[in-house]
């Protein structure tokens, strides 16, 4: 058996895209490993699976490198919107809209939800203000933005060993559902981020990583809205205030589509 795909990417953060909708496909976390795997498979970051929806345009489910399934994926949904002309996508985290502008494409997300238990974490305490420490990292920010996320304001991301912190964090106890793990910097031109995303390890950008940047630093007052969020592959500028919508701006790239050969992957 083959399947089509689509392979894309949102400023490095890569997707092998399958359109459920055109062709059967029974997805597994076993078998989406082995899409993702970089060696003997296509690779990516995460693999899209696009489907019918009673709700939306299209659905959108994602699993990630690990063959983990997750809520919500900033990047793929511009891509998807890119691929397919979607103004309206399902996700496991609820519903978000797309537009496309020129070289861009623009996805509303779903409202930043900052309690403990939305995060999830796993006993009440700060969101704003971790009261845990690893390493040098400290004083974090979570919130949930479809996806769990944790933020760490510091001096320099780029002295951060994140090869390191960033596994220690993401299986935390304290994290029930595991979480995706930023350090970020406030400039004179925006933020400066780098991420270890949950069940894909360091990327070159995270769309909805951006997005919880953005609104740490615009609810602990280091930035305004909107704010350009500089990653390692490339820039998305984020718009949020309190009571409004969440929106990410940012380019989405086709690279090539074939074919996959499943026995292959035995």
């Amino acid at each position: 058996m083959t399947l089509h795909f689509h392979k894309m990417h949102g400023l490095g953060n890569d997707f092998v895209i399958i359109d459920g909708r055109e062709q059967s496909v029974t997805m597994t976390p076993e078998l989406a490993r082995e899409v993702a795997d970089r060696h003997l498979g296509v690779g990516c970051d995460q693999l899209i699976l696009v489907g019918k929806s009673d709700k939306a345009d299209v659905s959108m489910r994602i699993w990630n490198h690990d063959g983990g399934e997750v809520e919500s994926c900033g990047n793929a949904a511009r891509c998807v919107v890119a691929l397919t002309h979607a103004k309206t996508i399902e996700t496991p985290a609820g519903v978000i809209e797309g537009s496309s502008a020129r070289d861009e494409v623009e996805v509303t997300m779903r409202e930043p939800r900052f309690g403990w238990a939305d995060i999830p974490i796993s006993y009440a305490m700060d969101t704003s203000n971790l009261p845990l420490v690893w390493g040098e990292l400290k004083h974090g920010f979570a919130v949930n933005v479809g996806n769990p996320h944790v933020v760490f304001f510091v001096d320099d991301i780029d002295r951060v060993d994140l090869q390191t912190h960033g596994p220690s964090i993401e299986n935390d106890p304290a994290f029930p559902d595991r979480i995706n793990v930023h350090v970020a910097t406030v400039r004179d031109d925006g933020i400066h981020m780098r991420t270890w995303e949950r069940g894909a390890g360091l990327t070159l950008a995270c769309g909805t990583g951006a997005c919880a940047v953005a609104v740490a630093a615009i609810a602990t007052k280091r930035a305004t809205s909107s704010v350009k969020v500089h990653m390692p592959g490339g820039t998305v500028t984020v718009s949020w205030a309190p009571g409004q919508e969440l929106r990410m701006r940012g380019a989405a790239t086709h690279v090539f589509e074939g074919e996959l050969d499943l026995e292959a992957l035995q």
